[in-house]
């Protein structure tokens, strides 16, 4: 029989054992690793992180590249890619010996590009096409059609489909297995087909969930639909799932593999990202980590199985690592930001930490006077144990303090922090260092700011430093008082110590003159 007339996933099965003998020539087998997770959960990562280009991606343009005639190979080989793939492509490229022309969207992160000239040399030519993944498509299809170039896709081609599969083969042979579940990532699905294909052919029983990002479901709307359909909008924060429409062929392959898709937020992933860290010393790009998210997300219902996942890939920009560390989403306990109104007096705040913070872990903290009669500070709390966070709206009732719930909130996030200079007599403003301790904060209010002063401002957040910076504002009802402060605060106090006084340039800024 012909194999171009056996049903697709026979084909893909036959193509994966070909792919055997062609991918090696290009990189090695990556580890299996395991992780123990509370509650019996015991979790085997598939470390594709750790092979040459950082990133699973090159199996499959290796092994299509290794097919290549001797005609297609001398026209060259064109493709588009977010960074994962084209890094393949260039790894491919530079072994045999042909050229490729790779259409990157504008917006790619640097060390992708760089990644990509480092693995292709003089072989690969990058070309920033378009802003999308799917601009920088249009231009590849449109250079293959111009030049005769073979273009080489990053999903939707039953040999790259074929070498992604061989990541479950290694999976297979480790001895590991057999798997409960597996919770593989998609974006346009070329290795979760693969995978999935391969796995549930060695073990039957096995359930098959598909994980993506909540802003960028393609492979859920195809099920939806019954065939790919195009996203609105794509969500960029998983970039290398970031895709606006299913591939064909994956689609037609894991409508038949998969059990379900899962869909994790920007935040599930954070933590996932943490969680790797914290455990195997892996830092995944956002992609990467979402089908540890998902695993987190039903971490009770999978208690006492043996569940695997595929950190995908490693290739993150660093500046966005700053970003996730920062996130609630990453934080290892459960967090809450409120906005709690309190009288603009002197000691009011104080008295807020005392009655219904006690025992909360202050993360992040934004304050600007705005009215002469009362205050909005907005708290972002954390707790090990998320019922002594829900138990702090009963205390503020209690306590008598209006309240408001601001998790997630746009302008929290942004730390647009208000504050009108003109309700202000004579404010002085403070750089200052926190320990990050229990209390350190009301210690301070306690016992450094007593008499008339009031605070007008404060900005700080948890680094994740065995201190917390933050930048504070107090206001005095004479300049007598403020100088006196200014001149008897100790440099190092219980809890904090004193950076430098602001300069005056920037106590105008702060005030509006």
């Amino acid at each position: 029989m012909n194999r171009e007339s056996l049903p697709l996933d026979r084909r893909l099965r036959q193509e994966i054992l070909f792919a055997r003998e062609r991918v090696y020539r290009f990189g090695q087998p990556t580890p299996l690793e395991r992780i123990d997770l509370p509650g019996g959960l015991e979790v085997w990562v598939k470390r594709e992180d750790l092979c040459a280009v950082k990133s699973y991606k090159w199996r499959g343009a290796c092994n299509r590249m290794a097919v290549l005639s001797k005609e297609e190979a001398a026209r060259g080989v064109v493709t588009a890619s977010a960074g994962n793939h084209a890094q393949g492509i260039a790894l491919a490229a530079r072994t045999l010996g042909l050229r490729a022309r790779i259409h990157m969207p504008r917006s790619t992160p640097r060390v992708k590009q760089s990644a990509v000239r480092q693995h292709g040399g003089e072989f690969v030519e990058i070309r920033l096409s378009g802003d999308s993944y799917d601009e920088a498509v249009h231009a590849a299809r449109a250079d293959e059609a111009g030049t005769g170039a073979t273009y080489v896709h990053a999903y939707d081609d039953l040999l790259v489909m074929a070498g992604q599969g061989t990541l479950a083969d290694e999976v297979v042979l480790s001895g590991h297995g057999p798997f409960d579940a597996a919770f593989l990532q998609i974006g346009g699905g070329g290795m979760a087909a693969g995978v999935s294909t391969w796995l549930k052919t060695y073990w039957p029983g096995i359930e098959l969930v598909g994980v993506e990002g909540t802003g960028q479901a393609s492979m859920k709307a195809a099920f939806d639909a019954g065939n790919p359909v195009s996203l609105e909008q794509v969500d960029l924060f998983c970039d290398g799932t970031a895709v606006r429409q299913a591939g064909e062929l994956p689609f037609q392959l894991l409508r038949e593999t998969l059990d379900r898709i899962e869909t994790v937020t920007n935040a599930e992933v954070s933590h996932a990202i943490r969680a790797l860290w914290e455990s195997l010393r892996c830092v995944s790009e956002p992609s990467g980590a979402l089908g540890l998210a998902a695993v987190l997300k039903h971490r009770e219902a999978l208690a006492g199985k043996k569940v695997l996942v595929v950190v995908s890939g490693s290739n993150i920009d660093f500046l966005q690592l700053g970003l996730i560390a920062r996130s609630q989403g990453a934080s290892s306990q459960s967090s809450r930001t409120l906005r709690v109104r309190i009288p603009e007096r002197p000691g009011a705040m104080l008295h807020l930490l005392d009655s219904a913070f006690e025992g909360i872990d202050l993360i992040d903290f934004q304050y600007g006077k705005t009215d002469e009669a009362e205050a909005w500070p907005v708290f972002t709390l954390a707790a090990d144990d998320p019922a002594v966070l829900a138990a702090v709206p009963g205390k503020l009732d209690e306590g008598g303090f209006p309240w408001e719930d601001l998790t997630g909130a746009l302008d929290v996030d942004f730390r647009t922090i208000p504050l009108r200079g003109d309700l202000l007599s004579h404010p002085a403003f403070l750089r200052l260092d926190f320990y990050e301790r229990a209390g350190a904060l009301h210690d301070f209010l306690a016992r450094r700011i007593d008499g008339n002063a009031n605070l007008c401002y404060f900005n700080y957040r948890q680094s994740g430093e065995r201190i917390g910076r933050a930048l504070i504002g107090l206001d005095f009802p004479s300049s007598y008082e403020r100088e006196a402060l200014l001149m008897t605060i100790p440099s190092h106090g219980e809890g904090y110590r004193l950076c430098e006084p602001v300069d005056e340039a920037t106590r105008q800024r702060l005030v509006g003159r």
